[in-house]
Formats: C-alpha cells, sequence, structure tokens
C-alpha cells in the first residue's frame, strides 16, 4: 500500500516538473518574441497590405488597410498576446516532448509507437493548417472584409484587436480541420468508419466542405471558395487513403 502511495506521488511529482519545464519554455520563447517586436509584427500584419506573397502569386490590384488602436493599453496588451500565441507555437514540440516522456513509460511498445505517430503526425497537420490558414485564406478574408464597402461614403476602421483575433481565431479553426486525417485514421483503427463508408458518402461531405469554406471564409466570388475548399477536399481523400491502409495494415 506504501509503495503505491510513493509511486503515486512520484508520478505527480515528475508531472509537476514536466508542466513547469514546459511553462518555462513557452516564456522564454514569449519573451523572445515580445523582444523581437518589429519582426514579429512585420509577420503578423504582412497580409494587410498587396505586397505580401500571396496577393503578389495571385495577381490582386495594389491596397493598403489601415489599422488604427481605439483603447490607451490595447498595443502594449495586443504586443503581449501576439508574444504569448508565439511563445506557445513555437514551444508546441518541446512542450510535447515532455508530457509524451511522461505518459511513455506506461505504454508497451508497440503503444509507444503508435501514440508518437499520433503526436507527431497531429503537431505536423496543424501547423500546415496554420501555415495554409496565414499564407492563403486570412490574407483572402482581410483583402475581402477589409475592403468592402457598401457605400464609398463609408470608409472602413478596422481596430488592431479586430484583424488579431480574426487572425488566431482562423488560424486554430484552420490548425483543427486539419487534425481530420488522423481523426479519421483513429476512428478507422477503432471500427468506427471504414474506407468504403467514407467514399460512399463523399458528395456529403463535399457539401459539408463547401458550407465550412464558406463560413471560414464569408466571400462572394466562386473563386476564393474553391481555394478554401480544395484543402479540404485534399484531406478528406487522405483520410480515406489512411483508413484503407490502416485496414490492410490490421
Amino acid at each position: 500500500m506504501k509503495s503505491e502511495v510513493a509511486t503515486f506521488w512520484g508520478h505527480l511529482e515528475a508531472l509537476r516538473w514536466a508542466i513547469l519545464r514546459s511553462l518555462a519554455a513557452a516564456v522564454i520563447f514569449g519573451v523572445a518574441a515580445f523582444c523581437m517586436k518589429d519582426w514579429l509584427f512585420a509577420v503578423v500584419l504582412a497580409p494587410r497590405t498587396s505586397d505580401f506573397i500571396a496577393y503578389r502569386l495571385l495577381g490582386v490590384e495594389p491596397f493598403s488597410i489601415h489599422l488604427m488602436n481605439t483603447g490607451l493599453t490595447e498595443q502594449f496588451m495586443t504586443h503581449i498576446r501576439v508574444a504569448m500565441y508565439a511563445g506557445l507555437l513555437c514551444a508546441a514540440p518541446y512542450i510535447i516532448y515532455e508530457l509524451f516522456r511522461f505518459v511513455s513509460p506506461g505504454l508497451y511498445a508497440k503503444e509507444r509507437r503508435a501514440g508518437l505517430w499520433l503526436v507527431v503526425s497531429g503537431y505536423v497537420m496543424f501547423m500546415l493548417g496554420t501555415l495554409l490558414n496565414y499564407l492563403l485564406i486570412f490574407p483572402l478574408t482581410v483583402r475581402f472584409l477589409g475592403t468592402y464597402q457598401v457605400s464609398p461614403e463609408v470608409e472602413n476602421m478596422l481596430t488592431l484587436q479586430s484583424y488579431i483575433d480574426t487572425l488566431v481565431s482562423m488560424s486554430l479553426v484552420m490548425g483543427v480541420i486539419f487534425e481530420l486525417p488522423v481523426v479519421c485514421a483513429i476512428l478507422g483503427r477503432m471500427g468506427f468508419i471504414n474506407g468504403q463508408i467514407m467514399a460512399r458518402y463523399r458528395r456529403h461531405a463535399i457539401v459539408a466542405i463547401l458550407v465550412v469554406a464558406a463560413i471560414i471564409t464569408p466571400t462572394g466570388d466562386a473563386f476564393t471558395l474553391c481555394i478554401v475548399s480544395l484543402p479540404i477536399w485534399l484531406l478528406y481523400e487522405l483520410s480515406i487513403v489512411i483508413v484503407r491502409l490502416n485496414k490492410t495494415n490490421t
């Protein structure tokens, strides 16, 4: 009984140190990002002008969106928030490593390999979704909504907070959407879905993808809708392949 209690407190202590090291890594990266303010906001604010790479590749007409500040502390607090998000994003691989190192001793070798594949693939897919949002989806949304006018007499005055909140929320949404192949692989392993069912309901999935794409990018043109829908549809097709491969290897 005493050994079980000692083991419990030992695991709790190991978890505490893993969390503390993870928080320390996030703080260190966050402080570094805070100190690199000019570079950090040059990256974050780049999609607001037509010089951004996505606009140049798509041949978008020159434009520039002016951002304004409406609160005394808003710019400083936005600086802290963006630095914190950047620090957490950069520290994510180490945080995942710490948590996996804590959990892995209690797993069998086969479970450890599967867990490692799950963690790494999940992180990679989330980062790919975030990157796609920054390079393509968010810029298209910003250009449309930031330049849209019901009348030339009504001028858009966008706040910095609105811009940052939209960027963060859309990055999170796209990161989660890109977890689709990982989630489907898990469900396939558990026997809840298979490749035949997913292929049979492909048309229904395409309709759902178009609805999701329309929600993510509320633009009025079919070109932007297709640009956003295409990667999500490719994710669905990739999920079908992964589920079928998992079924074959089982």
